[in-house]
């Protein structure tokens, strides 16, 4: 069996319009959510082996804000083909990890359109088509290899958004 932990990054700043978008870090709200992400996480014992992260700053800066919530860090692994990439290529990168638990934090649109595509059945969850910032998505895949897993062979687990969270 297979997890994958789908996470689009948390709210990011757009205080200074003259910041490249690569280079956009998150928000106050965004720190807090990504933060409350971490030990949503890791209460349910959601805790990758490996994590796939776009390059960009605030996947990043995500990716540090829910570290801390695990015992010990998963394996982190920036990819930049993954800095606004579609679902095929998402796939792709996906295809190539080794561990049984993978986290890849995303950028929309593509991180909705491949969340949609890669489910047998979308949650029925008013927010999962347009994926806020911060929706979480963890699937299961009946697979021994990551090279084995497509679209529409994922089974949900669960599905999250940062406001949804109670602490």
């Amino acid at each position: 069996m297979k997890r994958l932990i789908l996470t689009r990054h948390a709210k990011s700043s757009w205080d200074d319009p003259l910041t490249p978008d690569h280079e956009r870090p998150l928000n106050e709200r965004g720190r807090a959510a990504a933060a409350d992400l971490g030990q949503w996480l890791a209460s349910r014992g959601y805790v990758p082996g490996k994590v796939l992260c776009s390059d960009a700053a605030r996947t990043r800066e995500t990716w540090e804000r829910i570290a801390p919530a695990f015992a010990s860090a998963p394996v982190l692994q920036l990819k930049p083909a993954l800095y606004h990439a579609g679902p095929d290529v998402m796939l792709a990168v996906l295809r190539h990890a080794t561990a049984d638990t993978v986290m890849m934090i995303g950028h929309n649109p593509g991180i909705a359109e491949f969340a949609a595509r890669i489910v047998a059945h979308a949650p029925v969850e008013p927010d999962f088509a347009r994926y806020p910032t911060g929706a979480t998505l963890v699937v299961d895949f009946v697979a021994d290899s990551w090279a084995d897993v497509g679209f529409g062979q994922g089974v949900v687990d669960d599905f999250i958004i940062p406001r949804e969270i109670v602490a």
